[in-house]
């Protein structure tokens, strides 16, 4: 714990651009990155946002938030997406297209996940969410794959080609992860994204591919971060 407070107090006194953890539990090191004397901690939720070259598709495929928040009710969903458009923004993503995934098409009122989905989709209308192309409720294959989309007699800007998925829960995100890099072979980066300072929060067998390319991400965050001040924005 006192090296995991040492590290979040050297990165928010500038003298780290990056924190990531190392050797330590996860609980203990968002615990130190939470901690309002540590200085990392904004008004803004703290969420993931995963990135994954996949072996056969054509591109890589952003996915938020399998990695912290548990089950996100419809503001927490629009501060998650809000994060991860902003970063997408700065990695030059001008209208992000984004699904909003839920079992399947239909808003049901029994399922509350399609009911949010149809929301954040009026939100993004109504210019209530940072730029971008939103859609739900949607399926996965929908959304990746516009000949299931052209099967089920959709049209959407969004299906066969969104480049983020925002899952519904914490288990929909950490299965969908742990699949692709599994069963595809698919590479993985990821970021915590709503701190004062990107954060790397790996898993402790992460390979060193994934913590490599986790480091590279965050450096883009840093660069369009200080570019976006000396702009004035």
């Amino acid at each position: 714990m006192e090296a995991t407070r040492r590290a979040v107090l050297e990165t928010s006194g500038g003298n780290a651009d990056i924190l990531m953890k190392g050797m330590v539990n996860s609980a203990d090191f968002l615990r130190a990155v939470l901690d309002p004397e540590g200085g990392l901690r904004t008004d803004r939720i703290l969420s993931h946002l995963a990135v994954f070259e996949i072996p056969g598709y054509y591109r890589l495929i952003y996915v938020t938030d399998g990695g912290l928040n548990v089950s996100p009710d419809l503001q927490q969903k629009k501060a998650i997406l809000e994060n991860s458009l902003q970063f997408l923004h700065a990695m030059g993503f001008d209208n992000p297209r984004v699904a909003v995934l839920t079992a399947n098409e239909k808003v049901n009122p029994k399922i509350v996940s399609t009911v949010d989905a149809q929301e954040l989709k009026w939100m993004a209308k109504r210019g209530e969410l940072p730029r971008a192309l939103v859609d739900g409720p949607m399926a996965l294959d929908v959304a990746i794959n516009i000949e299931s989309a052209q099967h089920k007699g959709l049209t959407s800007p969004v299906a066969g080609s969104a480049y983020l998925l925002l899952v519904p829960n914490i288990e929909a995100g950490n299965l969908l992860g742990k699949a692709i890099v599994y069963f595809a072979s698919g590479k993985m980066a990821g970021l915590v994204l709503g701190a004062a300072k990107p954060i790397i929060l790996t898993s402790r067998n992460e390979p060193s591919y994934g913590k490599m390319a986790s480091i590279a991400m965050a450096a883009y965050a840093v660069v369009a971060n200080k570019s976006s001040l000396n702009n004035g924005q």
